[in-house]
């Protein structure tokens, strides 16, 4: 019996299938909170109104499972054309559900002694020696590189429940980070210990949402790249993988089943029983996974590409000092102006209104880190209705044109202030100076929910609407105009009542009144309308 499979009771191997387990935290349409095996989620996907999980990333995961299992059993579109009447007609994806029941039971278990499911079996003779407790398993609570310094975080006894590890192991294989493996290359070889990114890892991933999830699902489904049946269930099943004594050389995925089930990690989790018998893992092992070589048109069916400073072009990417939904125009540019993919079969989407608020969302996804430690997870939502993109995209560009330029007359006036206040200030503490008066860092958070709201007032008006950009333009950017004032006197409170202090907060006040009530301005911030 191998290390990482004990027996259960009365000698019985330990067995936990997904397809049967309820592993799928879920919100049903009523709100409903419950958890659901891969089965079920299939099968009743449209009764279901999205994934619950621990975090974005993980939901993100587990749609690329399911996505994977949809094209694995052929359960897909052939044509764009046929997508359109998948998404009219709500296509059921009980067949889906039906081919994961007919899978050999031996290649789903988590637990199988020799292709335990996503994992690695050949990492059973390391496990013993390096595997470590759960802490890395679950990327929010391996990055703290001062934990780990002693290794004491890693060694925690926390066993997981089986459900939450293969959770984390979807994860992982999507978002693992590049770095170094804590393991021996001595057996395997040295590349095992060569971690990659993950394919998702340094971009931002978009899902289109729908109502249900499984309306969420037929949205991101696409004519399949490949064969079914293609499905990555376990590294020692399926394919010959590469080997570890050399440097990897990046395969081709086979279709779009192996793309969204590769397996970005080796991993290894050792299973047991918990004190009221429930399966859990207790001891993890994480090595080099499968790296794979992705050509831009046909494995980036979601991709906004954008250019990076020095003209490299690129997919959109999580960034440390700008926050996302700053960029959601660059969605909305996709929806309107891409020839293929998921952006231009969004956009041959028939209008049809049902209330209020907007059929669809554009979910955008990203990992921030620094090198090989995870910092947070970027997220945003982004409401999109056929026939609006171009409205949507006006809007939040000019939106997000409009918050930048205030965010620089705050900027501005806390210059002036800080040079009339502090008139003999040395020159290392000028800019420490300036940052106790500048108002950007309060007004930031308080920009997003009115950029939100913004854009569901326009999709709320209907492309019905002549213009149903610019009044709401004009509302926005007086409405953050007097957010941002107010923010501004609250930071030049910090000054001391006398006469050099009350003259720099009139400077500063009359500076950041000049600038975002000139001729430069953006036009809204006068309450104009923007002629663009």
């Amino acid at each position: 019996m191998s290390e990482f499979s004990p027996p259960g009771p009365a000698g019985r191997r330990l067995s936990w299938d997904p397809r049967s387990e309820p592993c799928i935290p879920t919100v049903a349409i009523d709100g409903a909170t419950a958890h659901h095996s891969l089965r079920a989620l299939l099968a009743r996907a449209d009764e279901l109104a999205a994934l619950d999980c621990a975090s974005p990333g993980e939901n993100i995961a587990v749609i690329e499972h399911l996505l994977a299992i949809c094209f694995a059993s052929g359960t897909c579109p052939s044509s764009d054309e046929e997508w359109r009447d998948w998404i009219v007609g709500k296509q059921d994806l009980g067949p889906a559900a039906a081919w994961l029941a007919s899978q050999p039971a031996g290649s789903w278990d988590l637990c199988h002694p020799t292709v335990p499911l996503l994992q690695n079996s050949c990492l059973a003779a390391d496990l013993a020696e390096s595997g470590t407790g759960t802490a890395q398993l679950i990327i929010e609570h391996a990055g703290d590189y001062n934990q780990h310094f002693d290794h004491h975080h890693l060694e925690l006894d926390n066993p997981l429940p089986a459900a939450v590890a293969f959770r984390a192991t979807l994860t992982q294989h999507v978002y693992g980070l590049y770095g170094r493996a804590r393991m021996s290359g001595a057996r395997l070889g040295a590349k095992v210990t060569n971690l990659a990114a993950g394919r998702l890892t340094g971009r931002i991933r978009v899902v289109a949402l729908g109502r249900t999830l499984g309306e969420t699902l037929r949205l991101n489904l696409y004519p399949p790249d490949g064969p079914g049946g293609a499905l990555n269930t376990s590294w020692t099943s399926g394919i010959e993988r590469r080997t570890f004594t050399e440097k990897a050389k990046p395969r081709v995925p086979r279709s779009s089943a192996d793309l969204h089930s590769a397996l970005g990690r080796s991993v290894l989790l050792r299973t047991g029983h918990g004190p009221y018998g429930q399966i859990v893992v207790d001891k993890v092992l994480i090595g080099a996974g499968e790296v794979l070589e992705l050509d831009p048109d046909r494995h980036f069916q979601d991709a906004v590409f954008s250019t990076t400073t020095n003209g490299v072009r690129k997919p959109l990417w999580p960034s440390p000092s700008r926050a996302l939904w700053q960029e959601a125009h660059a969605l909305y540019g996709a929806v309107r102006d891409d020839r293929t993919g998921l952006y231009a079969r969004l956009r041959s989407l028939p209008y049809e209104r049902k209330g209020t608020g907007a059929p669809y969302q554009l979910w955008a996804v990203g990992l921030l880190a620094n090198k090989t430690l995870p910092v947070t997870w970027t997220h945003g939502a982004y409401p999109y209705a056929p026939g609006m993109a171009a409205h949507l995209y006006r809007a939040s560009r000019r939106g997000s044109d409009i918050t930048e330029y205030i965010a620089r007359a705050l900027k501005n006036a806390a210059i002036v202030a800080a040079d009339t206040a502090f008139p003999a200030v040395r020159a290392a503490d000028e800019a420490g100076q300036v940052a106790r008066l500048d108002a950007r860092w309060a007004f930031w958070p308080t920009a997003e929910n009115p950029f939100h709201e913004l854009l569901d007032e326009v999709v709320d008006r209907g492309p019905e609407d002549d213009d149903p950009v610019s009044e709401p333009l004009v509302g926005y950017a007086l409405g953050l105009r007097t957010t941002a004032r107010t923010q501004m006197l609250q930071r030049l409170d910090v000054l001391p009542p006398n006469d050099r202090n009350h003259r720099a907060k009139a400077r500063a006040v009359r500076r950041f009144d000049d600038d975002t009530s000139g001729d430069w301005a953006p036009a809204e911030l006068r309450g104009e309308i923007a002629h663009d």
